[in-house]
């Protein structure tokens, strides 16, 4: 899978298009933009109804895509501001509500025409209901304004020498009405030839109902996948309280700018980003991470807009703000992955692109084999066998297929605090065998803190201890000082002046500190200063195996103690690895530890592959070493020097702690920071996975059995014909069917 970051010049947006209704909608809207020079890629989605287009910002500007898109008979909605959520919450309920006046009017005069024309209900109708001018009366503004959208869209792809859905709708509710108004002005005519002048303006009617009410269903079904962004976008705070000259005041969100002080009391939202600055608490960020325990917040942590403080009150700066907080980042990340398209969609779209004109086709040779060979009226079987093969094909199931499901998938896991980049890579988990864990910051904190404290006759005290030893390493630069100084000042330990400082590249520290030489350092600065330590070895061994650094103290040449520092393990990393072997996954721990060390490591997480002694740019050699063993390499990393092996594995998975170069370059992102979540991404790949392949059956299998049946396939062996208007009923339910079934995937557990 190809990853690489955008150029200064390459834009990726988003855009709104109107008027789509099935998959082949899809191919001519996506078409038509990549035609516009300058375009790199564009992937439309009939789930979300939008486009996202890659495009050169120099060559392409954004009325080039709208001049595409209405070539072609749809809309694409390019200057239009971002609306609030309640803005856009309006309008789709208008549009709703539009559409279920639309189905009302339809099914209400649809129905009272059946009622005045169907065999064996037509005797116990008003009189008045039978008349062939009532009902055309009845018939034509459904005809004309129900059924409007459908002629609008097939007459701009018609121009454009393209057909979709509402080209299908349109050719076959029309051939049944124009037939029943020759019927009811001419049936003298109609009667010379044999035929009863029987009108079928229910056919055209009902027709035009059912599917609208197929479309309001699907609608309603449909914003229903998309919960996830609205949860989302609910969180936000809408106010702000901020401290200026002294005074706090509640402001609008949108006023808040970086560098506010903003206080936060027990039971309110954060509204942006920021530093705690004054004060503690614990905060409930569950809302993004999914993780229920409240976290502990000083002075120095960060704090994440839209999380819920607990108990404490705090002062914090806000430095995110607006499009930049992690929130929004979020919403953004999750939105182009519900836009995006996964690779198995190309076989829909593939087979939709040559689906209409096929099905146009078809029509036509059933009309003529019914008018040829067909027993009398022919010219009236023809007709609505031909009626009923150009709505039973319509491809909509086809087009909701995979869509919908991937707007549930990474909707659910974003629920989840996992965050996936787009609709491939949730597609190719489901591929993986093999998980590489980076060990520093992945399966460790990656904050190494004291462990143990070894004494001698020299110095019994611990505190002692860490006195002269944090007071030392206070001015070291060191990754392991900063472990001892911090636990100096946890245990309120006063450092202590120190003299003659000196760091030893590769051995450790000296000073004086009250009149007293002391060294800091490894077994060759003892040896270098002619200082034994044969009687500590034992201790020095047994902490390296349990995967320790030890550290050895001298004052004035003597031994005065053993310090130990240690990365500790992740809380969740034994949990995580165990249910990736329960799936039969194979983990690999990678780092650059020495080979004991390592294996120490290893053996508390249960991980039986290590990869030592690995220089930070040798990591990408080693995975694409792993895959060339045959295996499907996903690589979970959260450093800058992980952000190649990240790009180089199938698939890259990064620490919402991490750095953002490697969560650039990861097609998945741990905001929960839990690393059960790697297996939980693995099962929701698969699910997905299962559901788009069930719908895909489901669609492609509907059209395979029924376009037979319209065609008139049963006639000869039962007599049995398919109404026209059951073939509208059929392909709503199977559109309604394919979302619904999208939609169970938010109960299954991952």
């Amino acid at each position: 899978m190809e990853k690489s970051l955008l150029n200064n010049q390459t834009v990726k947006k988003t855009f709104p298009i109107k008027g789509m209704h099935c998959a082949s909608c899809v191919n001519v809207i996506e078409r038509a933009i990549k035609k516009v020079d300058g375009v790199e890629d564009c992937a439309v989605n009939i789930a979300t109804e939008q486009a996202t287009v890659t495009y050169n910002k120099d060559k392409v500007k954004k009325v080039h895509i709208a001049s595409a898109v209405a070539n072609v008979g749809y809309r694409a909605l390019v200057n239009e501001e971002v609306k609030s959520e309640e803005e856009q919450k309006k309008e789709k309920q208008r549009e709703l509500n539009a559409l279920r006046n639309k189905v009302i009017f339809s099914l209400l005069f649809g129905g009272l025409i059946l009622w005045g024309s169907f065999p064996w209900i037509m005797q116990f109708s008003p009189s008045f209901l039978q008349n062939p001018l009532v009902q055309f009366i009845f018939a034509t503004p459904v005809q004309i304004w129900a059924g409007w959208e459908f002629y609008r869209a097939t007459f701009a792809s018609l121009r454009h020498r393209s057909a979709n859905m509402d080209t299908l709708v349109a050719i076959g509710t029309s051939v049944a009405y124009l037939y029943s108004v020759f019927v009811t002005f001419f049936p003298n005519t109609v009667q010379q030839l044999g035929i009863n002048p029987m009108p079928y303006f229910d056919t055209s009617t009902i027709i035009i109902g059912l599917i609208l009410l197929g479309r309001y269903f699907e609608a309603r079904a449909k914003s229903a996948t998309s919960n996830a962004i609205k949860k989302l976008i609910g969180l936000q705070a809408k106010t702000a309280r901020v401290v200026r000259d002294g005074n706090e005041i509640d402001i609008p969100l949108e006023q808040v700018q970086i560098g506010d002080m903003l206080r936060v009391k027990p039971g309110e939202k954060i509204p942006v980003d920021g530093e705690v600055v004054e004060g503690q608490s614990s905060v409930d960020e569950s809302m993004l991470t999914g993780e229920s325990i409240p976290v502990e917040k000083q002075i120095g942590d960060t704090v994440i807009g839209a999380t819920i403080n607990k108990h404490g009150t705090f002062l914090y700066k806000a430095n995110k703000i607006g499009q930049d907080t992690m929130l929004s980042q979020i919403i953004k990340l999750v939105q182009e992955a519900q836009g995006s398209k996964a690779p198995i969609q190309r076989i829909a779209d593939m087979i939709s692109s040559y689906f209409v004109p096929f099905v146009l086709m078809l029509a036509l040779a059933t009309f003529a084999i019914w008018y040829d060979f067909g027993q009398t009226p022919a010219l009236l079987f023809a007709i609505l066998n031909t009626v009923a093969v150009l709505i039973i094909a319509c491809p909509c199931a086809m087009g909701l297929a995979t869509p919908t499901a991937i707007m549930v998938g990474t909707g659910k896991g974003a629920e989840q605090g996992i965050l996936i980049k787009d609709a491939e890579s949730l597609e190719i988990a489901h591929k993986i065998n093999t998980v590489v864990f980076d060990k520093t910051g992945t399966l460790t904190n990656g904050k190494p803190v004291v462990t143990d404290i070894v004494t001698s006759n020299t110095i019994a005290d611990n505190q002692e201890i860490l006195q002269l030893v944090a007071s030392l390493e206070k001015a070291s630069e060191h990754s392991l000082a900063d472990a001892i100084v911090k636990e100096a000042e946890k245990q309120n330990v006063t450092l202590l002046p120190v003299a003659n400082f000196k760091a030893i590249p590769g051995f450790g520290v000296e000073g004086e500190i009250a009149n007293k030489r002391v060294l800091f350092g490894n077994r060759k600065l003892m040896e270098k200063e002619n200082i034994s330590i044969t009687h500590v070895d034992e201790h020095i061994i047994k902490l390296e195996h349990e995967g320790k650094t030890a550290m050895i103290l001298s004052v004035d040449g003597k031994l005065a103690a053993l310090i130990a520092v240690a990365d500790t393990v992740k809380e969740s990393a034994v949990e995580g690895i165990k249910r990736l072997q329960k799936m039969g996954i194979e983990v690999i721990m990678l780092t650059g530890d020495n080979e004991r060390t390592a294996h120490s490591i290893a053996e508390k997480l249960g991980i039986t592959r290590i990869i030592a002694e690995v220089l930070p740019d040798q990591k990408e050699a080693v995975i694409k070493k792993v895959q060339h063993e045959g295996k499907k390499v996903a690589m979970v990393g959260d450093g800058i020097n992980d952000a190649p092996a990240l790009a180089a594995a199938d698939l890259g998975i990064a620490m919402g702690s991490g750095t953002d170069v490697a969560i650039e370059a990861a097609d998945i992102t741990l905001v929960n920071k839990n690393l059960s979540s790697i297996a939980s991404a693995i099962v929701l790949s698969r699910n997905t996975m299962r559901t788009i392949k069930m719908n895909l059956g489901w669609a492609f299998g509907y059209n395979i059995i029924l376009i037979p049946v319209a065609m008139g396939g049963l006639y000869p062996f039962f007599h049995l014909l398919l109404n026209p208007i059951f073939a509208s009923a059929a392909m709503a339910l199977s559109s309604i069917s394919v979302v619904s079934n999208s939609l169970l995937l938010k109960k299954q557990k991952i």
